[in-house]
């Protein structure tokens, strides 16, 4: 199967070098890495493997992935061991699926303040559905949650929002037995807009005591206390918007919904349609709009097209994807396997082949995970590309002999 006409590395080859030019002073050190691997993304740069196929012979060149993952050609492979994890910790109840968002005065300085607000929506959201789940007038349990940080409306617009996937239920606060939640039916979404509210707010006020927070441009007036404080209060009147949609009809479909969710970048390359040298078309969707007609195109001047593209590289180290409550890392197996004994659920079956002692003549011969072009047979890999090598600097010169 052929893949996309057209894609981000191709705009990226076209017009990097001079959109990095033309914005040197106000693009990071982390936008430039990311920018070059795209742009080096399977292609003979990276190196890669010859592969014949095992049925006609035809012999294949697969040029290597970057990995960055912020790359568009680089999530599949991603996502799919991911999932492969997550299946096994699959739980059979219902499923239900929450979405946190910010005001729009507070997502224009998340924008200058990333990985601190980036983490607080993350924690804040997650201790919402902690706190109110531990409440014994809503549930009375301990919750566990998946969530993941998308950061771009479908315009690729600033636009930081969580998508959280949460079991229906949760265990005693004696773990002595699974406590489910109402079928069909969340905790009060009122409520929880209310605490996550209190608790963004809270988080940011101590962010801007500890010195945390910076602000440019129009906003620089915030770094003054009283002035920030100003800012705040009107938002603590308005609602927040905190969407819980229908539950998952099974714990297959959280799967099928979490490959589509978990490794998205701000624009996949299929939504892309052409580009010149002034201008770039893509599909989006404006959520204003009803039916049919909220799928329609977008054409941006293509330095306006990087800029929103970049927009959204992740401070260096930002987790996108946490696991919080009984789903936390340090005691994630320990409380599944607890929770799938009161369920009186089946534990799947875990097969590992320990090939550490196997010689090289009896280990499969190695494969590329696509199939071959022509007749759709296995490609087995019998040659390597190494990278290709450019100097990182010019070479010393050599010392005169004394």
């Amino acid at each position: 199967m052929s893949g996309p006409l057209l894609e981000v590395a191709d705009i990226f080859h076209a017009h990097g070098a001079v959109y990095r030019a033309a914005n040197k002073s106000h693009i990071s050190l982390n936008q430039f890495k990311v920018m070059s691997a795209i742009e080096r993304c399977r292609t003979a740069a990276l190196g890669g493997h010859v592969a014949r196929c095992a049925d006609c012979a035809h012999e294949h060149i697969a040029y290597n992935s970057c990995r960055n993952r912020h790359c568009p050609k680089c999530q599949a492979g991603a996502a799919k061991t991911w999932l492969a994890a997550r299946e096994a910790e699959l739980l059979p109840v219902r499923y239900f699926h929450l979405v946190f968002t910010l005001p729009k005065q507070i997502a224009d300085i998340a924008h200058q303040n990333k990985r601190e607000i980036y983490n607080l929506l993350m924690r804040a959201s997650a201790d919402t559905v902690i706190k109110i789940a531990a409440d014994p007038k809503h549930l009375g349990a301990r919750a566990g949650m998946i969530s993941v940080l998308h950061t771009w409306g479908s315009a690729m617009t600033h636009h930081p929002h969580i998508h959280m996937i949460v079991p229906g239920g949760g265990l005693s606060t004696d773990g002595s037995k699974w406590i489910s939640f109402r079928k069909n039916f969340f905790l009060s979404v009122r409520v929880l807009s209310r605490l996550y509210r209190r608790l963004i707010l809270e988080g940011l006020t101590k962010l801007h005591k500890a010195g945390k927070l910076q602000f440019f441009g129009e906003h620089s007036g915030l770094i003054d206390r009283n002035t920030f404080e100003a800012f705040l209060k009107p938002l603590r009147q308005i609602d927040w918007v905190v969407y819980a949609k229908e539950p998952f009809a099974g714990p297959k479909s959280v799967l099928t919904y979490l490959s589509r969710y978990t490794h998205r970048v701000a624009i996949s390359n299929s939504r892309l349609i052409r580009f010149d040298a002034r201008s770039v078309t893509f599909r989006f969707k404006d959520y204003r709009l009803k039916g049919a007609g909220r799928h329609t195109t977008m054409t941006l001047a293509t330095s306006e097209f990087i800029r929103r593209f970049l927009i959204h590289v992740l401070p260096r180290g930002q987790h996108r994807i946490r696991h919080y409550g009984f789903f936390g890392n340090g005691n994630r197996a320990a409380n599944i396997a607890r929770i799938r004994l009161l369920l009186g659920a089946k534990t799947p079956d875990h097969q590992h082949i320990d090939d550490t002692n196997t010689d090289d003549a009896d280990k499969p011969p190695r494969t590329l995970a696509l199939p071959c072009p022509c007749c759709g047979g296995q490609l087995i890999i019998f040659d390597t590309i190494e990278p290709a090598q450019h100097p990182r600097a010019p070479p010393k010169p050599q010392r005169a002999a004394a």
